[in-house]
């Protein structure tokens, strides 16, 4: 798993890249808070246009970040959904908390 970030605009851009699962879900989380500690943005967008899986870990990681957004008022939104990630947060009602943007 690779995790990549970019700020624009007051916007943090996460690219997720690879398997997020039991695996990588350690590494993914203690990545995503190091990124989500700094001050710098209002909004956060996951591009998972490269994940190419994701199991129960992976959707816990991404929601125990969502939780911790939430309680300081900053959106998560999805971007590039893989078919694989598509089809899960359609089945999960992920889009529901963390809306699918173009």
């Amino acid at each position: 798993m690779q995790v990549k970030s970019r700020v624009h605009n007051n916007c943090l851009y996460v690219l997720l890249c690879g398997e997020l699962d039991e695996h990588s879900a350690t590494y993914t989380r203690i990545t995503l808070d190091e990124m989500f500690s700094k001050p710098n943005f209002n909004k956060i967008v996951f591009d998972l246009s490269e994940l190419t899986f994701m199991d129960s870990t992976g959707i816990g990681v991404l929601i125990g970040r969502y939780k911790r957004m939430k309680d300081k008022d900053i959106p998560i939104f999805i971007s590039n959904p893989s078919v694989h990630a598509e089809k899960i947060f359609k089945i999960t009602g992920l889009y529901d908390i963390m809306p699918k943007i173009v």
